[in-house]
């Protein structure tokens, strides 16, 4: 008998198909290596964007995601 708390469990696969921050960086021309860097450093937003010579939009894209995914995501299922 399943039970409600593992329902879930397992009906999705161990990966997955996000981006990682550094293909979403480099598609936006931004080194990847190097937005984090700045951002350990505590640049904010506007200064980030500055930096990359970006819109501030396309900072704080990146930043929420790497705030919520980290860098890289788990990729293949083997």
């Amino acid at each position: 008998m399943i039970k409600a708390d593992d329902e879930n469990k397992g009906s999705f696969p161990p990966w997955t198909r996000l981006p990682s921050l550094e293909e979403m960086a480099g598609e936006a021309g931004i080194n990847g290596a190097e937005f984090l860097k700045h951002i350990q450093k505590g640049c904010d937003i506007e200064k980030l964007a500055e930096i990359f010579d970006v819109h501030p939009e396309t900072v704080q894209s990146l930043y929420e995601h790497f705030m919520k995914y980290g860098v890289g995501s788990v990729m293949g299922g083997d």
